[in-house]
């Protein structure tokens, strides 16, 4: 009995019947559940007979039958269109949306994150802020692309004034892709510079080295072989070692940035032709990948989103075979719960959550749109979620045991070697492996999986933009054979064009501030007006009952209560810390920091604010503009925030839902307890689930 009791439970808060969690006979569904899961269960055989029920006869028939219902809300205006593309299996999708989430920032944010804000006690925050936050908008975004079946764009049809965050997103996505790129470029340079008996960052004897370049060699008083050549005094053994800088360093900022002949943001210089030249095959190997359809890029993640477990599985096999690997998992993983009473420390973790899920690029949105309509997402999520944790802390012992044996071997503390971003990736990684023996095998290993990392998450946004856009403009680009291959190559080829100050000689300075600015601020706003428009104007009453007609079975109330109240807060709230903690732009260099102009600051936050505008701008346009026609101001507000297919009878006299207190106040409870077929929304695909049931009588 105290089985079924804590299963009931269960179900009550999230809905995990889905889970496998079967009841004994006598405690199951009621009759009347059951009637309406063999209701929504619709047969192939069943929806292959749609073509035949598509004549006007039909249609009149259905709707003379239903007009005495007002259960049953439908609108038949829209044209049937052409089936929508599907993934070829579950695991093209699964697999896609977990590359997607699982990017660089868990092998170089992350694992920095925990050690600087208390090892192990980092993970309480951080799981906090994924149960309450990251995960629920994760969840809703799934519903929302796979029920509506369209990209980022045009599923706003449910709350017409909030279109703008659609294209906030598209814009958002796009500009990330011009600075995410260039980091697989980087890492394409990396892995063919590997290929060589001595690898390059490993000696001082380099045109790019400087006389400031030393191994770190404490042996080398009386000798050149730790510095470069001519630089070394005998006479003066005792060097001033602060102000040396290793190899690794080096080959980063002068060998492949060239960075050190620009003095700012302000001076670019021209673009550097290799570099140039791997960021080509980059955005190659992009097009090539996702040209044709998700059928295409289904198929590259099985090497892209798996091969990155195998390598760091076999790099961190090898790491714990070293000196010092102990003390540096120790180091990631000692609790230190007294950063817990410090609030950047829970403002990190919210970021790294939020950013690494990946909510509001718009990639989650355009990659469910092409799930099957019953796809069972909500496993998909919480799949998607436990996976990005594990890999953030597998990736961090990885990383962790490789930081303590260069601990042991140089003879630095943790704090002096464990460092941030790009310089984790690209000069305290390579110093590692450029110690173990067999080091151009480990190097090609550990470049090889930087890529697959960045390619997973490249694709998912371009994917994004090309959904977006063209199930937006579909009716004018599918005119066109290939017009998907074309709009991809003019994607891709403007997003090349537009990376190409970032492999300058001061495009690390661009790469520098789109990081920042790009997908900041602008995004949480994004996400923020996303979580209200779905939890407020849409309803939800009506978001409940899509998901039960698609699932079968309703979101608990854990999921309602953070798609209305938590998730906002929690999102909010990271904006005004994000502000309150902001200070000027800079970027520490081997010799220098330089500190951003105002100007490049400026530009900055142009950035963002350029991105967001969509939001107001488009609600400006539907208020005053696009729907100028109907005349009563009470009527033109109230079509604005009410789904299409509810136009017509708010324009006829009917009372708008929105206008009702219930709706605002509404927890879903409602729609979990209805068992009728038809939900609320009617677009095309409920349409054709609903003329499915039609009978062959019906049609005669």
């Amino acid at each position: 009995m105290y089985c079924y009791i804590a299963v009931g439970f269960l179900k009550s808060i999230i809905g995990c019947r889905h889970l496998g969690i079967e009841e004994p006979e006598g405690h199951g569904l009621s009759a009347n559940h059951q009637n309406h899961q063999e209701a929504v269960d619709l047969t192939v055989e069943t929806m292959k007979r749609q073509e035949e029920l598509n004549s006007h006869s039909v249609y009149q028939n259905f709707i003379e039958k239903e007009a005495g219902n007002p259960a049953k809300q439908v609108d038949f205006s829209v044209e049937k269109k052409p089936e929508r593309e599907k993934w070829g299996r579950k695991a093209d999708f699964l697999l896609s949306i977990i590359g997607f989430a699982v990017d660089l920032a868990n092998v170089w944010r992350f694992p920095y994150l925990c050690y600087k804000n208390g090892g192990g006690a980092f993970l309480i925050p951080y799981a906090l802020m994924q149960v309450l936050g990251a995960v629920p908008l994760l969840y809703m975004e799934l519903l929302l692309g796979q029920y509506h079946q369209q990209g980022a764009i045009s599923l706003w049809k449910i709350v017409p004034v909030f279109k703008g965050i659609g294209w906030t997103i598209v814009t958002i996505s796009y500009l990330v892709s011009f600075y995410y790129n260039t980091i697989i470029a980087w890492s394409l340079y990396y892995f063919f510079s590997s290929f060589t008996a001595h690898l390059p960052w490993t000696s001082c004897n380099n045109k790019w080295n400087t006389c400031h370049c030393w191994t770190g060699e404490t042996n080398a008083t009386n000798s050149t072989t730790a510095f470069k050549e001519g630089c070394f005094n005998v006479s003066n053994p005792d060097i001033n070692r602060t102000a040396m800088v290793h190899p690794t360093k080096e080959y980063f900022e002068r060998g492949m940035l060239k960075v050190h002949s620009s003095s700012g943001i302000g001076d670019l210089g021209i673009p550097a032709w290799d570099v140039t030249l791997c960021l080509l095959l980059a955005y190659i190997i992009i097009y090539f990948s996702i040209f044709k359809s998700v059928k295409t890029s289904g198929k590259v993640v099985y090497v892209t989103a798996v091969m990155p477990y195998v390598i760091l599985l076999i790099l961190l096999i090898r790491g714990l075979l070293l000196d010092g690997a102990t003390e540096g998992l120790l180091y990631f993983i000692r609790p230190n719960l007294k950063r817990l009473h410090d609030p950047n420390v829970w403002v990190d973790a919210a970021s790294q959550v939020f950013y690494s899920v990946g909510a509001g690029f718009g990639v989650h949105l355009a990659m469910a749109s092409y799930n099957k309509f019953h796809n069972n997402c909500f496993f998909d999520c919480i799949v998607t979620a436990v996976v990005n944790g594990f890999t953030s802390l597998f990736s961090g012992c990885t990383v962790f045991v490789f930081l303590g044996y260069m601990s042991v071997t140089m003879g630095k503390s943790m704090e002096t070697v464990a460092s941030d971003g790009p310089s984790l990736v690209f000069e305290v990684y390579p110093q590692a492996i450029a110690t173990l023996p067999g080091s151009t095998f480990w190097s090609l290993l550990f470049f090889f999986m930087l890529i697959m990392l960045g390619m997973d998450s490249s694709m998912g946004g371009l994917e994004a933009v090309a959904t977006g856009v063209i199930d937006e403009f579909g009716d004018h680009l599918k005119k066109y054979k290939w017009h998907r291959e074309l709009f991809m190559l003019v994607t891709v080829a403007g997003s090349f064009l537009a990376a190409l100050p970032t492999v300058t000689q001061g495009g690390f300075f661009v790469f520098s501030l789109l990081d920042e600015f790009a997908a900041g601020t602008a995004l949480l706003l994004v996400v923020f007006f996303e979580a209200i428009a779905i939890g407020w104007f849409y309803g939800l009453e009506a978001f409940v009952q899509d998901a039960k007609l698609m699932l079968g079975f309703s979101p608990g109330i854990y999921w309602r209560i953070c798609w209305k109240f938590i998730s906002p807060i929690f999102i909010m709230a990271i904006v005004i810390a994000s502000g309150v903690t902001y200070s000027s732009l800079e970027v520490t260099l081997a010799q220098r920091t330089v500190v951003y102009p105002q100007w490049g600051n400026i530009l900055g936050w142009m950035f963002v604010v350029g991105a967001f505008l969509w939001v107001p701008g488009y609600a400006t346009y539907a208020v005053f503009i696009k729907f100028r026609h109907i005349s009563s101001w009470k009527q033109r507000l109230a079509v604005v925030i009410s789904p299409e297919h509810e136009h017509e009878s708010i324009i006829s006299g009917l009372e708008p839902s929105r206008y009702q207190l219930h709706h605002w106040l509404s927890l879903g409870y409602k729609a979990t307890a209805e068992t009728h077929l038809v939900p609320t929304s009617k677009d095309a695909e409920v349409k054709e689930q609903m003329m499915a049931t039609v009978t062959d009588e019906d049609a005669v």
